[in-house]
């Protein structure tokens, strides 16, 4: 593909209506976007690409992810990719990019799964499982503001039949 095909704007629309141009290298991050503009040809792209089940906030944010990250290699097929999947590290920028509220956090990670952009759906899955290490099953309900649904003599029964299972 000639660079001037990469370089190639592509307007994405969002579930709010609006309308964001995107460099097409960029954009083809999403598998779901490269499929998409894949099956149209070249000259079948004339109208925006709509993304309904992402705001215009999200779809910001993700892509100023796929910027940042356009020219990374993807690393699925080679044999590190299950040593990562395993680590919980994450680069400094994209540490410094998953600095948002939850409610975005988890819009992105939303988001990364329905564009299918792997690489974005783990940096946020790491960043929730990172916010949830070490910590009690409290600790995580408080974290995550989630309603115990356990009466205390059931969570009780819980920890005596799952006492073998416990860190002493």
């Amino acid at each position: 593909m000639t660079s001037e095909a990469q370089s190639k704007m592509l307007t994405l629309e969002s579930s709010d209506g609006e309308t964001i141009p995107v460099e097409r290298a960029v954009a083809e991050r999403s598998i779901l976007i490269k499929n998409m503009v894949g099956d149209l040809g070249e000259d079948g792209i004339t109208e925006s690409i709509p993304i309904p089940n992402v705001n215009s906030a999200v779809l910001k944010k993700v892509i100023e992810w796929c910027g940042h990250h356009k020219d990374d290699v993807d690393k699925t097929n080679e044999d590190e990719g299950d040593s990562r999947k395993k680590s919980t590290e994450i680069e400094e920028w994209d540490q410094k990019f998953m600095q948002v509220d939850q409610e975005m956090l988890f819009e992105i990670i939303l988001a990364a799964n329905y564009l299918d952009i792997k690489a974005l759906l783990d940096v946020g899955c790491k960043t929730v499982a990172n916010m949830i290490k070490g910590k009690s099953p409290e600790e995580i309900r408080k974290t995550f503001n989630i309603q115990n649904d356990f009466t205390p003599e059931e969570e009780d029964q819980i920890r005596r039949e799952n006492e073998w299972a416990e860190d002493r």
